[in-house]
């Protein structure tokens, strides 16, 4: 056993190495993402080496935008490092997809309120096509609801 897996380390210290705030290590706890932690005669929290792999596993998934039941998914299937990685191609394939309609849906937006600006007279807010538009979707030149 490698000797980082015997140094118990405490929720501060996770939370530390992997840059996921303790209130976000507790939440991930109680949805089942990360094991319940062994817990020392006092109650507090005692993590292993692999809590702070998966806890970064985690948090790199996250920054690159996975859903939680994406990730809850691609944890289960790394549990069997024999098993074909298809399932997992295709869940960053689907991630991917929609990170590109996201996009897509950015960039009507960026046009939207890029148009809005250009059409505001700045006088007064009576007269200010900013407030005219938000008021009334229908004035919207491009489509962009979520």
């Amino acid at each position: 056993m490698p000797k980082s897996e015997k140094i118990p380390v405490t929720i501060g210290r996770l939370a530390k190495a992997s840059d996921v705030k303790v209130t976000t290590i507790r939440y991930y706890e109680s949805i089942g993402l990360i094991d319940p932690p062994d817990r020392s005669e006092g109650g507090q929290r005692i993590y292993d080496a692999k809590a702070v792999e998966r806890m970064r596993f985690i948090r790199h998934a996250r920054d690159l935008g996975f859903p939680l039941e994406a990730i809850r998914e691609l944890i289960a299937l790394s549990r069997n490092e024999n098993r074909s990685c298809a399932e997992v191609d295709e869940i960053a394939r689907r991630h991917a997809e929609d990170v590109r309609q996201r996009i897509k849906r950015l960039k009507s937006l960026e046009r939207e309120l890029n148009r809005m600006i250009k059409e505001c007279s700045v006088d007064k807010i009576s007269d200010c096509r900013v407030i005219e538009i938000l008021s009334n979707h229908a004035l919207c030149a491009t489509e962009h609801r979520n």
